[in-house]
């Protein structure tokens, strides 16, 4: 099983890890020296809900090293992300949890180059802290009476939950689909269910308030995360950026911190 630990305490693991990106200039990563950092403004991210924390920090980072720079992030399901950006929403960067959603924006030519996977993820079965409906394997979730909640198959979380329970020959029939990661937490947090499937960094970074429990069939639907600069970004050059930090060596090891599979 895999133990929570705090959100606090992620974050600042995250902090640690990406203190001083402004001094580094290898691979891309983020430098405070370049004459486009010094402009200060606003750096539009959208990602998937399930880099809310690790993203944060990062983003955090980023600023320290850029004075005048905020980063502004727009966390939510994939799917939902990707609509907004070919609906034209102003942003700079994309960062998916899978590579069909970031198809969505490839497709409409709304990319700035080839999207590049940065790392992975993985599903864990989380229930609340007293296991009410005390489920070991993901067969269980299959048993009558059991409340289970999963993301819509849209999102990247539902389809590769999906793929999951398929590769195991499970049925399962959802009290609800939630159209993020983050939404299932919740539910399973506040005990308004029994289980869910998430992703193991989500129930890493639940405040104690979950267990995740591992199964081998989230070996089957592993989750690539692609990210890409949007096609006339606002901010540009401070995309590049920090795209360069999530890829390169401080920003590897914050998503490996928060549970994230190298890619």
């Amino acid at each position: 099983m895999l133990r929570s630990i705090t959100a606090a305490a992620s974050a600042a693991l995250l902090l640690t890890a990406v203190a001083g990106c402004g001094d580094v200039d290898d691979g891309g990563e983020a430098s405070g020296k370049t004459a486009a950092t010094g402009k200060g403004g606003t750096l539009t991210v959208f990602a998937a809900a399930s880099l809310t924390e690790t993203f944060g920090a990062l983003g955090k980072a980023f600023e320290a090293a850029h004075p005048g720079v905020k980063v502004r992030f727009s966390f939510g399901g994939s799917s939902t992300l990707a609509q907004q950006i070919t609906q034209g929403a102003p942003a700079d960067v994309f960062a998916a949890a899978s590579p069909a959603t970031m198809k969505t924006v490839t497709d409409a030519g709304d990319a700035a180059g080839t999207p590049q996977v940065f790392t992975k993820n993985r599903l864990v079965i989380a229930v609340p802290k007293n296991d009410p409906g005390k489920v070991r394997e993901l067969g269980d979730l299959s048993r009558p009476g059991l409340k289970v909640v999963l993301c819509a198959v849209q999102v990247p979380c539902g389809a590769a939950a999906e793929k999951a329970l398929g590769a195991a020959g499970v049925k399962v029939k959802p009290a609800s689909r939630e159209q993020d990661v983050k939404a299932v937490l919740t539910k399973v947090s506040l005990d308004e269910a029994d289980a869910g499937l998430v992703y193991r960094t989500d129930a890493k970074a639940a405040s104690g308030k979950v267990e995740g429990i591992e199964f081998p069939e989230s070996a089957q639907a592993i989750n690539d995360y692609p990210i890409v600069e949007v096609a006339k970004a606002p901010r540009s050059a401070l995309a590049k950026e920090f795209i360069g930090l999530v890829l390169g060596p401080r920003g590897r090891d914050a998503l490996t911190r928060a549970g994230f599979e190298a890619p």
